[in-house]
């Protein structure tokens, strides 16, 4: 493996690791405040990478998709454990699944608008190492919200179906996986349509900040 690969692989494997941890803190957060504390005695309520790694979502797939090169870039880490029951009173099964399905590509799109801040405000100019991986963490992390909002098991997007559907969907789960992630890198320019219409949100929004504020 020449240099260039390597270089690559850490620009993209190391945003990917803190990315998919603040992604898993996320949920595991959320179930806390929702009265689970499931997540918590389990150490997942932490931002360590160590605590969220899954060996092939995490590192393998990342590594072998970024050799690759092209396509719908993706990954995942090691599910965080929620116990619907323990939600505290006040908060239905399905609205608690619901907010903790959520804050996990809720937090992408946060660190994405943070970073896309960082980058236009800055001025940061592009090649420079800190605004090549800054970019790279800006485009995982859209790519992560968009591709876990995806409404399959076990990704976050399915608790948003009915539950009925929810079920018959989970009997099926390796099957519905399999096949969503086949079409991916099949048509990867299709979920590339979402990942730039965020893009052109954010960054929208902070060249109109700066513009009103730099002008």
């Amino acid at each position: 493996m020449d240099m260039e690969i390597v270089y690559r692989v850490i620009i993209v494997l190391v945003p990917m690791i803190l990315s998919l941890s603040v992604h898993e803190f996320a949920h595991a957060w959320s179930a806390w405040k929702l009265g689970d504390d499931t997540a918590k005695r389990a150490g997942r309520l932490t931002l360590n990478p160590m605590a969220h790694i899954d060996p092939i979502g995490t590192l393998l797939l990342p590594v072998l998709l970024t050799i690759q090169g092209g396509g719908f870039f993706f990954g995942w880490a090691k599910p965080v454990p929620v116990n619907r029951v323990r939600f505290r009173r006040g908060i239905s099964m399905r609205t608690g699944d619901i907010l903790t399905a959520v804050a996990g590509p809720g937090s992408n799109v946060l660190i994405a608008f943070i970073v896309s801040g960082i980058i236009i405000g800055a001025g940061l100019a592009d090649g420079t190492p800190v605004a090549t991986f800054l970019v790279h963490m800006f485009f995982i992390n859209l790519s992560l919200a968009v591709f876990n909002i995806i409404p399959v098991p076990p990704l976050d997007g399915h608790y948003l179906l009915p539950e009925g559907i929810q079920e018959m969907m989970r009997r099926n789960q390796m099957i519905f996986f399999i096949a969503l992630v086949l079409l991916i890198n099949l048509l990867g320019n299709v979920l590339a349509v979402p990942v730039s219409m965020l893009q052109k949100l954010l960054v929208g929004f902070w060249n109109a900040v700066f513009g009103v504020f730099g002008g």
